[in-house]
């Protein structure tokens, strides 16, 4: 059985990324968009746990990377950062490695 991300080293996460980013990189070239969309998430999963949730503090905003939507946090829980985008009232969770720089 595999290993869960949050019981992983840094060192493993780190090649689990690399093996995600080989085998989208080949859906992608095989027009297999949604098994792309699966390990592109799945990469972005991992790459959270490899940083520190202490970095992102609740009341601040961020910008939400590859798009133009901002986020406010409300809440951390573990890798996931709570709270609204471009300050709608429906709460959400991001993996923090979707965060980037602070407004």
């Amino acid at each position: 059985m595999d290993k869960r991300y949050s019981q992983m080293t840094v060192e493993e996460l780190r090649a689990e990324v690399a093996e995600l980013k080989v085998k989208a990189q080949k859906a992608e070239q095989m027009g297999m968009i949604n098994e792309f969309a699966v390990h592109e998430r799945k990469m972005l999963m991992a790459q959270a746990y490899m940083m520190d949730p202490k970095d992102f503090k609740s009341g601040e905003t961020y910008e939400i990377i590859g798009s133009t939507d901002h986020f406010t946090i409300t809440y951390m829980n573990g890798v996931f950062a709570w709270g609204n985008r471009n300050r709608s009232k429906e709460e959400e969770a991001l993996p923090i490695s979707v965060l980037g720089n602070k407004n």
